[in-house]
């Protein structure tokens, strides 16, 4: 044979090896989604359902505009001791990070958020709170619910208190209460702080919505690398087996030249629901899949870098506070609920919380303490030193990034604010309260990325389904039974398929 020949035979040969090659990566992409859906649909199901339920009933938090909405008045007849005696009680070497005064159990309590965690003074007696007892934890229970006590249980963890926030805090006195809504109240030993409450209604919807959804049950949730894995890697093969799913579908599909029984399909019964629906809505599951799984921070996620915190910095605090004028904040902080202390651009300030806006007061005389715009974006460049600040905008209604999704729980977000941008590494924004200075929220490139990729995608949070929420919630749960009927029709075939050998 001529060097020639041997060129023509192997150009022959070529589409042959091509379409053999094809046809083995076929073969390979339906096996690989035939096995990932046979293990994972049933997930697929369960994720769908308790998505819906989570649409209601979100996980149980107690974040502090509940604690502030649950609290009791200050009572200015019980508190003795000035903000300044009580953090020299401490002997800290910097300011807290937090700094509040709340009643706690009938007492008026200074609460400080040390870099060595949280430590409590009594505002009576001016003394560190060494421990809190069964007992004194069901008066602190009581006054909080206005129930009496059904049971006080000592716990480290469970399965409402199971993340490293609360692991920090612990151990907790969970006080079950005779109330209507059988609540639970955890309270911090150490402090007597209330750091989570969960009703009965929370308890029981939350077995069906978000402890499946994110495979939070406590026996796993406890350590948090191998949970993290174990949601990474389920969604990360579930993620790949849709979109090899995806692709078989876009294979078999005909809408011009049909199959010869008119549809589009090739399939039949529980088969074809699995195709046709899959084309239909086999992206927003790739979507919803993709989002979730990037909610773990696969290689570390869309985090932030650049400039140092401003949230540490902003408050340009010293180590002390000074001596207030304990009679004067009385008389006007009479329907104050939570009284937090604090420094604003080298300046100590009180803001009263309770009822309505927050109001800020002069952290010496305890006068009522107005505050400019041109006062905040000083304090927030010494914040941002050595950040150009590119723009200073007044929000006053929702907008891509500062909105509300409805959950009482979760929102937090008031209006008007004042967002300033810097030209940082991190291209940081910062929102702040123009009547309080106090700063709201700090994002960067990567969080303002995270918003899209994760919120939008994940719960479908965009500007225009905000404006009216039922139209949101019809489409969560068009999209949500689109793919529950894929995973449904996955698992029928995968029963089949096993059950055949």
């Amino acid at each position: 044979m001529s060097p020639s020949d041997g060129l023509v035979a192997r150009r022959r040969a070529s589409p042959f090896a091509a379409s053999a090659l094809w046809k083995g990566m076929k073969r390979w992409l339906y096996v690989f989604h035939r096995w990932t859906g046979i293990i994972l649909c049933l997930f697929f199901a369960i994720w769908f359902l308790s998505g819906l339920v989570m649409l209601y009933v979100s996980f149980p938090s107690f974040r502090a505009a509940e604690r502030v909405e649950t609290a009791a008045p200050i009572d200015w007849g019980r508190v003795h001791v000035g903000p300044d005696h009580a953090l020299a009680q401490l002997n800290l070497p910097d300011f807290p990070g937090e700094m509040r005064l709340d009643m706690v159990g009938g007492e008026p309590l200074y609460i400080f958020v040390t870099a060595d965690g949280r430590r409590a003074v009594s505002a009576l007696t001016g003394q560190e709170t060494g421990s809190v007892d069964a007992s004194r934890a069901g008066v602190i229970a009581t006054a909080m619910v206005q129930a009496p006590v059904a049971s006080i249980v000592a716990v480290d963890h469970d399965q409402w208190v199971v993340t490293r926030a609360y692991k920090a805090l612990a151990p907790f006195w969970r006080v079950r209460m005779a109330d209507g809504a059988a609540t639970d109240l955890y309270i911090r030993q150490r402090t007597g702080e209330v750091v989570q409450n969960v009703t009965a209604h929370e308890r029981f919807w939350n077995w069906l919505g978000a402890v499946p959804h994110w495979i939070y049950f406590e026996a796993l949730r406890i350590f948090q690398e191998p949970w993290r894995q174990t949601v990474l890697w389920t969604s990360g093969i579930g993620m790949l087996g849709a979109m090899a799913g995806m692709w078989i579908g876009l294979l078999r599909v005909r809408l011009k030249r049909r199959y010869k029984s008119g549809s589009v399909s090739p399939y039949r019964g529980w088969m074809k629901w699995h195709h046709v629906v899959g084309m239909v809505a086999g992206l927003f599951l790739i979507s919803w899949v993709f989002s979730g799984w990037l909610s773990m921070s696969p290689w570390g996620g869309l985090r932030d870098r650049g400039h140092r915190d401003a949230a540490s910095l902003y408050a340009d605090a010293r180590a002390q506070f000074p001596a207030t004028d304990l009679p004067g904040l009385a008389r006007r902080a009479q329907d104050a609920r939570e009284v937090r202390f604090g420094w604003l651009g080298g300046r100590p300030v009180i803001t009263l919380w309770g009822k309505g806006r927050p109001q800020l007061l002069d952290g010496v005389g305890a006068q009522p303490m107005a505050i400019d715009q041109a006062f905040v974006v000083a304090a927030a460049r010494h914040a941002m030193a050595g950040a150009k600040l590119t723009a200073v905008e007044h929000l006053d209604h929702a907008d891509r990034y500062w909105y509300a999704t409805g959950d009482p729980r979760d929102d937090n977000r008031p209006l008007p604010i004042l967002r300033l941008k810097f030209a940082d590494p991190a291209q940081t924004w910062l929102h702040i309260d123009p009547a309080t200075g106090a700063l709201l929220g700090q994002t960067g490139s990567g969080a303002r990325s995270y918003r899209w990729l994760f919120n939008a995608l994940h719960s479908l949070d965009f500007p225009w389904l905000l404006i009216w929420p039922p139209l949101r919630h019809i489409l969560v749960w068009l999209l949500s039974t689109g793919g529950l009927l894929i995973a449904i029709s996955g698992i029928v075939i995968g029963w089949r398929r096993l059950m055949k050998g």
